[in-house]
């Protein structure tokens, strides 16, 4: 027989349980949802409206070769406008507070409407839809920069116009194309009005059309890749102006019916632009390297010294190099030949590494 009284005592002690219950429940759901109490801050919103700079090479006017499309050579195959970088996917803005955080905001490349914490703010801008760049010492607008990665060539012996010390020199992927630009102080507050913020993306990575022509022997050549060395390994973004530390540039090239050709992007030279503006003569030297598999399997290596040519032209511009010859006996050596475009470069393909 059921005991009514003893049953009635349970329920009501399970009610008062369940009832003492739910606040807890609900204080603790509310304690995870607001640890971070800066998520309630105001943000006052402003328009970035971006453009961009589609310069391939930008050098003293003194220094450039080429003034205008007109004065381009047909002879290079291209125009001088085909050159030009494209618009970038997208674009980021990295924003250093005065509060010490650090924030990143993704938009379209051409900009949209964000949000900023009320207060002083130093505005980084660089697209992000790179691939072979890699982005350093990001803590602080100053000591932020771009760099790349390293790319490896057990045939290449380094920069032979630098001696000893060309070994030292690391070998690396070319960077993809970057553009920046930096504010050194924006205050975000509250108004009425809608902001508006113009932001012209500079380059910050630029163009060399490398051509090696031949002068004898091309029939002979089965595949062709090259090196730049001596050029900067790496841009500061804030300034646009380029590390003293160097690097070599490693490419691939392709074959043409005078020879051999590459474009070649880079940060430009060493610690540019310097206090005087100027290059920096005689403290850098600048190689140019052709490595040629003939259709026989033989490796040939061309080195050429174009500092001349590179001092003129520090931020992008043309690099040719003549007189290339492959005699008869280094191309008939080994017998018939064989395919070396299905063949490939077998031991010698490139081995990209990422930097730590």
């Amino acid at each position: 027989m059921i005991n009514c009284k003893n049953s009635a005592k349970l329920i009501l002690g399970t009610l008062c349980a369940m009832a003492l219950a739910i606040p807890a429940l609900s204080s603790c759901e509310h304690k995870d949802l607001c640890y971070d109490h800066d998520v309630h801050a105001p943000k006052y919103d402003f328009r970035v409206v971006a453009t961009y700079e589609q310069e391939w090479e930008i050098n003293n006017s003194d220094n450039k070769v080429w003034n205008s499309e007109d004065e381009w050579p047909e002879r290079f195959g291209m125009t001088y406008n085909e050159l030009r970088p494209e618009v970038p996917k997208g674009l980021r803005m990295h924003v250093f507070s005065e509060s010490g955080v650090s924030d990143m905001i993704n938009m379209p490349a051409l900009g949209d409407v964000v949000g900023l914490r009320p207060g002083n703010h130093q505005l980084l801008f660089y697209n992000n839809d790179t691939e072979y760049i890699l982005f350093d010492d990001m803590y602080s607008y100053a000591s932020a920069k771009a760099t790349t990665r390293t790319r490896t060539r057990s045939t290449y012996m380094g920069n032979p116009f630098k001696g000893n010390a060309s070994r030292s020199e690391p070998t690396v992927n070319m960077p993809d194309m970057l553009y920046g630009n930096y504010n050194e102080k924006y205050t975000s507050q509250r108004t009425t009005e809608e902001v508006v913020m113009p932001v012209t993306m500079h380059p910050l990575v630029f163009k060399y059309v490398v051509r090696y022509e031949f002068s004898k022997g091309l029939e002979y050549v089965g595949l062709v890749r090259g090196a730049l060395s001596g050029m900067a390994a790496a841009v500061y973004m804030h300034s646009g102006q380029t590390s003293a530390d160097a690097a070599t540039l490693l490419y691939d090239c392709t074959l043409e019916p005078w020879g051999a050709q590459a474009i070649v992007r880079t940060f430009g030279v060493p610690d540019w632009p310097n206090s005087l503006y100027q290059p920096t003569r005689g403290q850098h030297s600048y190689a140019l390297n052709l490595e040629v598999r003939l259709k026989n399997g033989l490796i040939k290596n061309f080195d050429f010294d174009v500092t001349d040519q590179i001092e003129k032209q520090p931020q992008g511009g043309v690099i040719i190099v003549k007189g290339l010859e492959i005699s008869d006996e280094d191309g008939w050596q080994g017998g018939s030949g064989f395919d070396v475009k299905i063949d490939g470069w077998g031991e010698f393909n490139d081995i990209i590494i990422p930097l730590k």
